[in-house]
């Protein structure tokens, strides 16, 4: 189990033996451990999972009772339900309906993590909440995952190397600077010694803002084009007091950082409508235009992100600066143009 994992669960090591095998106080946890979920558990499941007999089972059961938990044994026989009474399970905590709704889109928002451990965990964290859900939200939230979704967009997949994003996030809780070697986009690699500072979500994709110690640097990285990433357990370098990953996307139009430039871009009648319902940059000022149009300026990095978005608007934009740019966008839709021949 990697240390960042902070769970209420049994270690890895435990999780992987036959609980019927497992000594009296091993038992003893997983047991307390069931009879806290949500409903209980009903006694046979108990006593066919740690091989015990009705007796032992009460003796268990005693003793979590004089350890001053209010244990609820409802029916009878090997049918009979046990749990933990839920006023003591919401004891410490109780979950409003607009925090459980946080929490589902939190997990909805994640999904492009599907198949990694990071998934695993917030599940795990989310299925621990569940006592803490008062009964009368719990009846609000039963189809919750019909009544409300978050449609993601096209994803990345980390499924094919789970340890990786582990790696990831240890050095950065740790402090451990990385050996690690990067594939750009034109597949070149390059081994860098880095120092992990922030791990960012953009568009369904991880981003990790990192130190490069050679050149003394803080870089973006999209995490799955780590080919090695393998943090020094044994160093540890001080997180910089005055950094601010904020700082890193200010100018941004998406994660790429760097010096910012006035943007002008005019729209056609079309989609000034669209235009004009977002904020697309802190810095944006929009004019109208006698045709119905707008006109866009903002000052911003001319990163990739600005150029795929300008060129999705197709021939509803026209971009007046800077002039690098307009040559770029220019120069994209006529080799664009020039796939189709005649």
């Amino acid at each position: 189990m990697h240390l960042y994992r902070v769970r209420f669960s049994l270690p890895a090591a435990m999780v992987s033996m036959h609980d019927a095998d497992l000594n009296k106080s091993q038992k003893f946890v997983r047991i307390l451990e069931m009879v806290s979920r949500r409903g209980g558990v009903p006694a046979h499941v108990l006593v066919d999972r740690f091989g015990l007999d009705a007796r032992t089972l009460r003796r268990y059961l005693a003793d979590l009772h004089d350890l001053g938990l209010p244990i609820e044994d409802s029916g009878t026989g090997n049918e009979r339900m046990i749990a933990i009474a839920p006023t003591y399970a919401r004891s410490g905590v109780q979950l409003t309906l607009a925090e459980v709704l946080s929490l589902h889109f939190g997990r909805t928002l994640y999904t492009f993590l599907e198949g990694t451990t990071f998934a695993a965990d917030m599940e795990g964290a989310i299925e621990r909440l569940q006592p803490a859900i008062a009964r009368s939200t719990a009846d609000l939230t039963r189809d919750i995952d019909r009544k409300f979704m978050a449609v993601g967009e096209h994803a990345k997949d980390y499924s094919s190397d789970p340890d990786l994003l582990d790696e990831v996030i240890s050095a950065l809780l740790y402090s451990n600077p990385a050996d690690a070697e990067y594939r750009g986009v034109r597949g070149m690699g390059k081994i860098y010694r880095l120092e992990p500072l922030t791990l960012a979500v953009y568009r369904q994709g991880l981003y990790l803002y990192a130190r490069d110690v050679a050149e003394g640097k803080i870089k973006t990285f999209a995490v799955e084009r780590f080919v090695r990433f393998s943090r020094l357990r044994r160093e540890s370098f001080t997180y910089p007091p005055d950094y601010d990953p904020r700082n890193m996307v200010t100018n941004s139009f998406g994660i790429t950082g760097g010096a910012a430039e006035e943007v002008v871009a005019r729209f056609t009648p079309e989609v000034s409508f669209y235009v004009r319902e977002r904020v697309w940059h802190p810095t944006q000022r929009l004019e109208k235009l006698p045709d119905g149009g707008v006109r866009l300026k903002m000052r911003v990095v001319c990163g990739p992100e600005l150029k795929e978005w300008l060129l999705g608007f197709g021939p509803q934009v026209r971009v007046d600066g800077p002039d690098h740019l307009v040559t770029f966008i220019r120069d994209a839709h006529r080799a664009a143009l020039a796939n189709y021949g005649d």
